[in-house]
């Protein structure tokens, strides 16, 4: 039996929660902070979660709470859901106090908190992506893209909340996207350095695993919808849904992507001396040349987990244990044939200015069967649910096929009420059109 604690606070870690609960070998489940979907199936615990580019003093403090929190509660497993602690270094500031933990350290989690750090591990070792420079002077990143032929993608090489990213449509919205960066300091520190890519053209996968730094367990593929808007129009966000799996997907690439990125990729953190136990997750386009590394992140996605831990029939406490103790080659990973298609609902304004605070109904009136994981919400001192972040809630239907989940989760979406909702209607539409 084992006393778990997780951090985070978002439907990712809802969705993680949810499924720790179901080991037979789970004593207690502590989440720190929480929120209150989690807090129905967990204890909760407070606790401040520093942003990208926050003060020494600040992530220390946070170091010291989330150590403190471990010990209270006896945790013999740490489990970190978000990826700015683990960029931070919280993996090693808890096992330098005893505690195991599900969660890459400092050095591996580099791989998503550095974008150049991520580009010249993929030069060094032939893991394929496409053409892409970093620059730290303004006007020589100018130069650079006025060189290009085509249309860039222009990235902040620190952390930026999923929100680093700006695919820019002409050479002058590139310059824009580097002065917003570079010179106005718009995600701080994170972008003062950035990353700028040929912009690539093709379809978008997720493909997560596990490893425990030599073992690598693929998990089913998985798609992601991040631009606000139907038909992939507006901004990027945190994620507007996904759905898993994705028949297009053929297997030849599936295994150029489960063998030439995520296996080297391990293989090449492990012979760069920074061993990658955890979840390590490739953004990819599958374009015409064959499958290219966008981004690698160092933790589950979100959505990718709200829509693929419902899939997962292997108990999850297994598998961090076994990823912690090195022991992921004897587990038996099992994956439901069902398809999951997950929605999220988001304030209005998300992913510009919000309000909060907005009561929520219909939660409670949703299918059996159907899952709703926590993103955004908090109680009132009335003890209403009301709403607390951009990403409210993420919905999530299981079914025989991808259409007949897209029916489900958007028939139980409906029931569900908050002032400004706004969410994506053809998360998934893709897929039908696969198939017509």
């Amino acid at each position: 039996m084992t006393r778990v604690l997780l951090i985070g606070g978002g439907a990712r870690e809802h969705a993680i929660a949810w499924k720790l609960r179901q080991s037979p070998d789970l004593s207690a489940l502590h989440v720190a902070p929480g929120n209150p979907g989690i807090a129905e199936i967990a204890d909760c615990h407070r606790l401040h979660i520093p942003k990208p580019g926050a003060p020494e003093a600040e992530i220390a403090a946070f170091f010291e709470d989330a150590a403190r929190i471990a010990q209270e509660v006896g945790a013999e497993l740490v489990a970190i859901g978000p990826d700015d602690p683990l960029v931070f270094g919280l993996t090693d500031a808890l096992e330098s106090r005893g505690f195991p933990v599900f969660g890459p350290s400092k050095a591996a989690a580099a791989i998503e908190g550095s974008k150049s750090f991520a580009k010249d591990l993929m030069r060094g070792y032939g893991i394929p992506m496409g053409r892409a420079e970093r620059f730290d002077d303004f006007d020589a990143a100018l130069r650079y893209v006025d060189s290009r032929s085509g249309n860039v993608v222009v990235k902040a090489d620190g952390m930026a909340l999923g929100k680093g990213a700006i695919v820019t449509d002409s050479h002058e919205e590139a310059a824009a996207a580097l002065r917003e960066l570079m010179v106005e300091g718009a995600l701080g520190p994170s972008g003062r350095r950035v990353v700028i890519e040929d912009r690539l053209e093709g379809r978008e996968t997720s493909a997560m695993a596990f490893s425990d730094g030599r073992t690598v367990a693929h998990m089913p593929f998985s798609c992601d919808h991040k631009p606000v808007f139907d038909g992939n129009r507006g901004p990027n966000t945190g994620g507007m849904g996904a759905y898993s799996p994705p028949s297009w997907l053929s297997e030849q690439y599936a295994e150029v992507i489960r063998h030439d990125v995520t296996e080297r990729a391990i293989q090449a953190m492990a012979e760069d001396g920074r061993p990658y136990r955890g979840v390590l997750f490739p953004g990819i386009m599958v374009t015409a040349e064959g499958p290219r590394v966008l981004e690698f992140n160092c933790r589950f996605g979100d959505p990718e987990a709200e829509v693929l831990l419902p899939r997962l029939e292997t108990d999850l406490l297994r598998i961090m244990r076994a990823v912690v103790t090195g022991t992921l080659s004897d587990v038996d990973m099992r994956w439901s044939d069902q398809c999951a298609v997950t929605v999220m609902l988001a304030s209005g304004g998300y992913p510009e200015r919000y309000e909060t605070g907005k009561p929520i109904s219909g939660v409670e009136d949703l299918d059996r069967d159907v899952l709703a994981f926590h993103a955004g919400t908090r109680r009132d001192e009335a003890g209403r649910l009301v709403t607390n972040g951009g990403r409210v809630l993420a919905v999530t239907a299981l079914a025989s096929s991808v259409e007949a989940a897209r029916e489900r989760v958007y028939h139980n979406v409906a029931r569900i009420h908050f002032e400004g909702m706004h969410y994506r209607t053809d998360i998934g539409a893709a897929e039908e059109r696969v198939h017509a």
